[in-house]
């Protein structure tokens, strides 16, 4: 007979799900409207902010598209449509002067980027090795400019002819990208940072070498050879340098990568059969031995182990594994051996998502790039409008003041300005940052959707959290056994899980599983009968065993007066008290709650030490709710119990409404329509389709410290792109002026752009030695 008692008592996990279902529909439809198509493109070219501005402009001019994020670090771009083709986009990109490529196989592209990162490395790398080579006399002639010298050896360097012939490699072999880049982009009608490189660096060449030819007939003297020779040489070290850091950064998708298996052990016909991982099949017996790694997600069938899910999930300590637990495709087997039912294969596995959501993330703008983005738009026109005025201005002074050679002095202060502005740190400050920062929490178990949503969670004001499954461990267990005079603790135990063997109740499972735990409780019961609402009667050896509720001890007219202060005070602690009676007496009481997870208080108080102000949400009764409250350490009046799930979205707007930010902490489909609501959604689970979908945040663990971390790694790295942008700004604010003024050389501007970048890079790489979980 089903057991359909009432007690007083906590929400068991089953029955929460239950009460959740009418909101489950309103969360479906929340994520539908997230999963807009998206085409994602593969961009060649880019290497400024200007770039970047140009190629997202072509993109929102193509029909049909709805949203478009380009990002340069990862020279990537994810459109999102609604008709526009793959072609026309990449038709589009291409007419601005970009090559373009659909990416069909996101991890295809990602091994292709990172054979063709290495390629580049070493490209710029040989490039910057032979123009060194050539351009070192040149640095050495310029000793005689510093001080007069009789030394045969600088004055045959600072010879024009010879001069000439060591600039003109550099300035083919080093500055042929720029050229070919910069072609481009005029054919194009547009311009970038490859344009200033040009401009700047071929008016010094080609000044040097009209005065070589024709000097004496032009009344020119002056030779630049060594600064269009060292800046170029500067800017393609700076290059070599920022593609080197640039590929540190994305360290955390190749490590996922890494973590795919290459081949699996199949299961047929009796035999163990080895083939490639990516031919596994939904369904097909997997054989897992020690030590090897786990190919695709699935269920265990026979055996059992402990699985190393650390690189996944960020728990350090293997997780127990038997028959009928999940385990996850890229994961390890420490011990034993198992075969399990494959279920989800390829793109469908969980490490595929997961490389799928920080892939995303990483090529995702967060909304502080709009400034840069704002400036980037027309920062290369500006320059050439202040490089046209340096150069009259300085030219209109010279001659004004009888300078006899107007024109150098009007060309070297030109070039400067040219060379100084290059917006490639606005372009990198934040992609970079948001790379290392996503990278670093999908590391730790922190999966971050998109920029946006990092940016965001910053600022929360407050967090809410789901009691059930997220401050506690979502199913009851034993907590307390009570004797009656006459009785052991042992004996209560051992006939209530006797009693409870033929029942169906989740707190039937409780009660047994500890009994078990502790050698208790086997053999069935005679004549069980469930009465609903008040509990079970049952025959255990002879002797007649009630199990229930207070009002089903009064009707059997059993005297429960020696245990009613043990029953009030354990109801007053939020757990489900169940009566035993034996026989007629009073024997015991058994109580059975949704406990706390052990690391719920420490979460709690790290949020209340960052100066976040905690509320708990639940459908629970308001009694239950502040008992786990107390426990938890969050304040009676920021408990909001008895609340259904379409109710807890509406809570989520009544805090938002009263201007907080707010966090909404919840277990995954079930509280879809708060997550939705929120401004930031984090879902409590093991990057299962639902959780990831319905949230901006994923916790891969089931540990609520990541809620602080996960708020503590967005403070850290939207730091690191606000000094980034600061600085970024800063050096061209101050340096193009200084530059115009006359105040800097060709050669100090090329070194202080080429380093610009690899500082932008460096500093956003220095957060990877964060830790947002130390001292939680």
């Amino acid at each position: 007979m089903e057991d359909t008692r009432r007690v007083d008592t906590v929400d068991s996990k089953e029955t929460e799900k239950l009460e959740k279902a009418g909101g489950a529909a309103n969360g479906a439809v929340a994520v539908a409207e997230k999963d807009a198509p998206q085409v994602r493109l593969a961009i060649e070219g880019m290497t400024c902010a200007a770039c970047v501005n140009r190629v997202e402009q072509a993109l929102r001019r193509v029909p049909g598209v709805v949203d478009v994020n380009v990002n340069l670090a990862t020279h990537s771009a994810a459109v999102r449509t609604a008709g526009a083709t793959p072609a026309a986009l990449v038709e589009a990109v291409v007419n601005v002067g970009y090559g373009a490529e659909q990416v069909l196989d996101p991890a295809e592209e990602a091994r292709r980027q990172r054979e063709e990162r290495e390629r580049e490395i070493a490209r710029q790398r040989r490039i910057f090795a032979i123009s060194a080579v050539f351009t070192l006399p040149l640095v050495l002639s310029m000793a005689g400019h510093f001080a007069p010298t009789t030394n045969p050896f600088i004055q045959l360097l600072n010879n024009g002819w010879l001069q000439w012939a060591l600039a003109t490699p550099v300035q083919i072999l080093a500055g042929w990208q720029f050229y070919q880049d910069a072609w481009q982009k005029l054919k194009a009608r547009t311009a970038n940072m490859s344009t200033l490189v040009v401009m700047g660096t071929s008016s010094a060449y080609l000044y040097s070498v009209a005065s070589v030819l024709w000097g004496q007939r032009l009344g020119i003297t002056g030779l630049y050879f060594e600064a269009s020779a060292v800046i170029l040489t500067l800017v393609v070290l700076g290059r070599w340098l920022e593609a080197r850091q640039r590929g540190h950064t994305s360290e955390a998708i190749r490590r996922l990568m890494g973590l795919r298996a290459v081949t699996a052990r199949l299961l047929r016909n009796g035999a163990e059969v080895e083939v490639p991982a990516e031919q596994v099949q939904p369904g097909d017996l997997v054989v897992v031995r020690p030590g090897e790694r786990i190919p695709v997600d699935g269920v265990i069938q026979s055996g059992a182990s402990a699985i190393d899910e650390s690189m996944l999930t960020g728990e350090s300590m293997p997780v127990d594994k038997v028959a009928g637990d999940e385990v996850i495709g890229g994961t390890v087997n420490t011990h034993g051996s198992f075969v399990f039912t494959a279920t989800r294969v390829g793109s469908d596995t969980a490490l595929a998502r997961i490389i799928r959501v920080v892939e995303e993330a990483q090529a995702s703008r967060a909304p502080v790039q709009r400034l840069a983005d704002t400036i980037s738009a027309y920062f290369v026109q500006v320059v050439l409008v202040i490089a046209l005025v340096t150069f009259a201005g300085w030219y209109i002074y010279g001659v004004s003041q009888g300078h006899p050679e107007p024109v150098t002095r009007a060309l070297v202060n030109t070039v400067a300005v040219l060379v100084l502005a290059c917006p490639c740190a606005l372009g990198l400050a934040t992609p970079t940052a948001l790379m290392v920062g996503t990278g670093l929490g999908a590391e730790k178990g922190i999966l971050i959707r998109g920029g946006e949503h990092l940016e965001k969670v910053h600022k929360a004001s407050a967090v809410v959290f789901d009691k059930t499954g997220t401050l506690t461990m979502g199913r009851p267990v034993l907590t307390d056994v009570m004797a009656a005079p006459g009785f052991t603790e042992e004996e209560v135990l051992d006939l209530a899980a006797r009693a409870e063997n033929r029942s169906e109740h989740p707190l039937a499972a409780a009660i047994i599983q500890a009994a078990r735990a502790q050698g208790l409780g086997e053999g069935d019961a005679d004549d069980f009968t469930a009465m609903p609402g008040l509990g079970i009667r049952a025959q255990v050896d002879g002797r007649m065993v009630l199990l229930g509720n207070a009002l089903l001890m009064e009707r059997e007219g059993i005297d429960t007066a020696v245990l009613a202060d043990t029953l009030a005070q354990l109801q007053e602690e939020g757990k489900s008290a169940v009566l035993l009676a034996v026989d007629g007496r009073p024997a015991g009481v058994v109580a059975v709650a949704d406990t706390l997870k052990e690391e719920a208080a420490a979460a709690v108080e790290a949020l209340h030490q960052m100066g976040i102000d905690v509320y708990m949400l639940t459908g629970d009764n308001r009694r239950t709710a502040l008992a786990i409250a107390r426990q938890v350490g969050i304040p009676a009046q920021r408990v909001l119990a008895e609340v259904l799930p379409e109710g807890k979205a509406e809570t989520v707007q009544q805090l938002k409404a009263q201007g907080h930010s707010v966090v909404m902490v919840g277990d995954g489909i079930n509280d879809a329509p708060a997550l939705a609501a929120a401004d930031v959604g984090m879902a409590i689970g093991t990057g299962t389709d639902v959780a990831m979908e319905a949230a901006h945040i994923t916790l891969m663990r089931g540990d609520v410290r990541g809620v602080p971390a996960a708020i503590r790694l967005s403070r850290a790295t939207m730091g690191k792109i606000r000094q980034n942008l600061f600085w970024a700004f800063f050096y061209n604010a101050l340096g193009i002026p200084l530059a115009a003024l006359g105040f800097l050389n060709p050669i100090i501007a090329g070194a202080a752009m080429a380093f610009s970048s690899v500082s932008v890079v460096t500093n956003a790489g220095l957060l990877k030695r964060y830790d947002p979980m130390a001292g939680l």
